[in-house]
């Protein structure tokens, strides 16, 4: 559909693109979390829902991460700001409706923040306060030398920190978010604690709604099928399907 995305710096970003209805004018991308990639099966099983519906959506692994080219290490909440405008570009024509998952929730509210070709905003279980996460999941690591919960693939990099560190929170970016906005996030969330959500939604412009699912974890382990009803249901009703 359109062959090759590459960010800024020429790497290439793997996706995967589930076909909606003919003529359709919304597409949905979806972005993972830190450590995740666009093969997690929350994901997976949100693009079905949608794309069986006729919406179309776009699985996106950003760089570094999954089957994307680029080093792990050099995967920060700004470079991966870049790698969804560089998704975008090549969706060239396109209304984007953009999911973002944990630390790809802060990367969906800074793009929205800047960019008009987004229509739409969802964030589930998102990150808001991006340095005083790094302090609670990783005080005890050292950059450079450990890895992200103790996961051998994953090494913490100082870049990251730094960056997560530069930005301090997005909560401050919620009011020049101008679009329809759906925050999901669970109460047992022992990794993005269910107030980010609440402190960014209170900041955040009408229309908005923020839904608590109860008992769900960070990855809605089993509460996937809630979390898909959910946003499936607001999606179709942002593009007019009822």
């Amino acid at each position: 559909m359109f062959e090759t995305i590459r960010n800024s710096e020429g790497e290439k970003i793997d996706y995967t693109f589930h076909a909606g209805e003919k003529g359709a004018k919304v597409m949905v991308v979806l972005g993972h979390g830190v450590t995740g990639n666009k093969d997690r099966p929350f994901v997976v099983a949100l693009a079905e829902a949608l794309s069986h519906d006729g919406i179309p959506t776009l699985r996106v692994s950003f760089s570094g991460n999954g089957d994307s080219e680029g080093r792990f290490e050099d995967s920060t909440i700004s470079k991966e700001v870049k790698d969804l405008g560089s998704v975008f570009d090549a969706l060239d024509g396109w209304n984007i409706l953009y999911v973002g998952h944990s630390m790809g929730g802060a990367v969906g509210v800074l793009r929205t923040s800047q960019d008009n070709r987004i229509v739409g905003l969802v964030s589930l279980a998102g990150m808001v306060h991006t340095d005083a996460f790094s302090q609670r999941e990783f005080s005890d690591v050292t950059p450079d030398k450990g890895f992200m919960w103790d996961e051998p693939a994953c090494p913490l990099s100082q870049v990251f920190i730094d960056d997560t560190s530069a930005i301090g929170t997005v909560v401050t970016r919620a009011p020049s978010i101008k679009v329809p906005w759906l925050l999901v996030h669970g109460t047992a969330d022992d990794v993005v604690p269910l107030q980010d959500s609440l402190d960014i939604f209170e900041r955040a412009n009408d229309p908005k709604q923020l839904v608590q699912i109860e008992g769900a974890d960070h990855v809605f382990s089993t509460h996937t099928p809630k979390m898909v009803k959910v946003v499936h249901e607001w999606v179709r009703g942002q593009i007019g399907r009822t």
